[in-house]
């Protein structure tokens, strides 16, 4: 499971240019399933199970990151960008960047000629640039074009039991797809790799109104504040303790039933679970609860610090226990 995450993280996919990665996942399920490609680029699989089933099941994950594009390109060659997703700024200052193939650093106006008020607050993207080394405009212009796209360029690295890289998020619910995929489900299942979460949860309103399933099971990586200084529900959760399970966010308000469901399951089998204890972000759900007659749905999340960021980090052990408990949840929906 490592190598299949590490291969889909150094992919890069910033929402609406996500086809180098459905690429690779095409060549990892094309053996195993039947599938589409949709207008929007979502990936939309048919796997045939070991039993049929008069509901219909939809496992789904996107397969973006956040990112950035060029707006402008400076007389002195550097760029100016715009975000693609929720990104916090402080994370990007003096990080290493490719647009295309070019390497570059987000810059900022040093320290000592900024106001003292100016240093207490984080600086705001217009003030930030790309500094690819150009010494003009017409020399930056070799290289890039307004609009073109602009990953972190970040290592996939082991920190003890732990995993650090860019694309964790939603590229972990991806590689627990692939290997569901793979090992054929015990029933007929659909599997949804979807565009464009990060700028609005667009590519999962298009392969949801597609597909009209009875359930839905949406993989994810969700944000834990399980840092030092930090305490009770602001933890949201923590890496170790398994998969996160939540029972409502600003777009949902999950199935109750299938909530419940989670956690007897996780009991059932041994499994850590634990509860996402604030009401805060989102994900595909928020589109696909609404689709149609409606979706009866639930979202299965692996705990991850410092989401949206070059360095995202997840416990491995939690990645192989949230499989798990999907592996398992998904079989128990047909019993409802």
């Amino acid at each position: 499971m490592k190598e299949l995450l590490k291969e889909l993280c150094l992919i890069n996919g910033v929402s609406g240019d996500e086809s180098a990665v459905r690429e690779y996942i095409i060549a990892q399920i094309k053996d195993y399933c039947n599938y589409t490609v949709d207008n929007l680029g979502n990936l939309v699989c048919f796997c045939k199970g070991k039993k049929s089933s008069d509901k219909k099941v939809m496992i789904c994950a996107h397969m973006d990151e956040v990112g950035f594009i060029v707006t402008y390109i400076n007389d002195d060659g550097t760029l100016s960008f715009g975000e693609v997703g929720g990104i916090d700024t402080s994370v990007i200052i003096g990080r290493q960047v490719k647009v295309g193939s070019i390497s570059g650093v987000v810059g900022s106006t040093a320290v000592h000629n900024l106001s003292k008020d100016e240093r207490e607050v984080p600086p705001k993207t217009d003030s930030l640039y790309i500094d690819l080394g150009a010494d003009s405009r017409e020399d930056a212009e070799k290289y890039v074009r307004l609009g073109d796209l602009v990953y972190f360029d970040s290592e996939f690295i082991e920190i003890g039991d732990c995993i650090k890289s860019k694309a964790i998020d939603d590229r972990a619910g991806c590689a627990m797809m692939i290997k569901l995929i793979r090992e054929q489900p015990e029933y007929d299942t659909y599997f949804v790799f979807n565009t464009q979460e990060e700028i609005g949860l667009r590519g999962s309103r298009v392969s949801a109104f597609a597909v009209q399933s009875d359930f839905a099971i949406v993989l994810e990586a969700t944000t834990a504040g399980d840092i030092d200084g930090v305490s009770g529900a602001k933890k949201v959760c923590e890496l170790g303790k398994g998969a996160v399970v939540g029972f409502m966010d600003r777009s949902t308000v999950y199935d109750k039933q299938l909530y419940r469901l989670a956690f007897d399951t996780a009991d059932e089998y041994g499994l850590p679970c634990q509860t996402k204890t604030m009401i805060a972000g989102g994900n595909d759900s928020g589109a696909i609860h609404l689709t149609g007659r409606g979706v009866r749905t639930i979202a299965v999340s692996v705990p991850c610090r410092y989401l949206h960021s070059p360095s995202c980090v997840i416990n491995s052990t939690d990645l192989d226990n949230t499989l798990a408990l999907v592996r398992k949840l998904a079989e128990k929906v047909h019993e409802l």
